[in-house]
């Protein structure tokens, strides 16, 4: 097992709690101001106590600043000092393995111990961009399974005589791999496929429940059930993304959740914005359909004052038998986001 995780097996311990950032764009900021919040976060999430710190690859969306997690990482992890930092993740179907083999190769060269490969199958984004990002047409997510093994021996340098990429050297991935290992891959995802893909190969898993909650449980029973004990894990080790939002009082955690569920509700009516004001958000006239999606979207964000929030999350960790929660709060103003998160940790006393 690896040792970073195998510090994490759960015990009397409480689970681990995590950050999922997405350098979230509201009405009235800029991506710039953005992307600092991103960094003052992540230096705070690292005060607090919280355990990794990961940044999602989304593109063409105007509320979300984090399209390049690999450049966003080298700041991230240039600005703090023991927090790991990585990817939730690199969508892998839009790049060469061989480019990220480089990319974390040099992260993990220059912060080692301390990056993470959080690795997804689908675009991020629209089929257009998605092939402007590949400059191919024919990238089929369904081959994800060997983009990740020729990702996985770039970085090794374990290719197989004969294979065309056998004299092909990822440096300095697969010279750092040599000396101090190289950082742990992680597969993401929202259904069964990458859940079974990663319990065959023995990975830990990230499950997007904030954005796929009907599939958590039967994702993580799939992983748990196809695990084979690999040289990185021995048992499964599953980490779930949340939908979380603090804020001194439900009431005020309800009205800061519903900036993000009217952005969620607009990116899916095809109308991609920044996230609303809470002002806009309370004002917004709502169909009926709209207002049932906002209701189901909301249902799966836990809100609400610190208590309220611990006991929201202590009964999901309960109930999927998650390793980790790794929290996402996306949501209008800076201050706001950087609060939530405080509240939360005073709430499970790690601040």
């Amino acid at each position: 097992m690896s040792d970073e995780i195998r510090g994490l097996a759960r015990g009397d311990a409480e689970v681990p709690l995590s950050v999922l950032d997405l350098a979230t764009v509201g009405v009235g900021s800029t991506p710039s101001e953005s992307l600092a919040v991103s960094t003052e976060l992540a230096k705070r999430a690292e005060e607090w106590g919280y355990h990794r710190f990961w940044v999602a690859e989304h593109h063409g969306m105007p509320g979300v600043a984090s399209s390049s997690p690999a450049v966003l990482i080298a700041h991230l992890a240039a600005n703090t000092r023991t927090i790991r930092v990585g990817s939730g993740g690199v969508m892998l179907p839009n790049h060469a393995p061989l480019v990220v083999a480089e990319q974390f190769g040099t992260l993990h060269a220059l912060h080692p111990g301390r990056i993470d490969l959080g690795l997804g199958r689908a675009p991020g984004t629209d089929p257009a961009t998605a092939r402007a990002l590949r400059r191919a047409a024919d990238v089929d997510p369904d081959d994800f399974p060997q983009q990740v093994a020729e990702l996985t021996a770039f970085l090794d340098d374990e290719f197989p005589e004969g294979h065309p990429y056998r004299r092909i050297h990822a440096i300095p991935g697969e010279a750092n791999a040599r000396g101090v290992g190289r950082p742990p891959i992680w597969l993401l995802g929202s259904s069964g496929f990458s859940a079974q893909l990663a319990g065959l190969l023995g990975l830990p898993f990230a499950f997007a429940h904030h954005f796929s909650a009907a599939n958590t449980v039967p994702a993580l029973e799939l992983y748990r059930s196809s695990f084979r004990p690999s040289e990185v894990l021995d048992r499964p080790y599953a980490l779930i993304g949340v939908g979380a939002v603090a804020a001194d009082t439900d009431a005020e955690a309800l009205r800061l959740a519903r900036t993000g569920a009217l952005s969620m509700l607009r990116l899916r009516l095809g109308m991609p914005g920044p996230v609303p004001t809470p002002e806009e958000a309370e004002a917004y006239p709502y169909s009926p359909l709209e207002q049932e999606i906002v209701d189901g979207w909301l249902s799966n964000v836990v809100f609400g004052s610190p208590e309220t929030v611990r006991r929201g999350l202590d009964e999901l960790r309960e109930r999927t038998g998650a390793d980790e929660l790794m929290l996402t709060t996306n949501i209008n103003g800076g201050a706001a986001r950087i609060r939530s998160y405080e509240l939360i940790a005073q709430a499970y006393k790690m601040a």
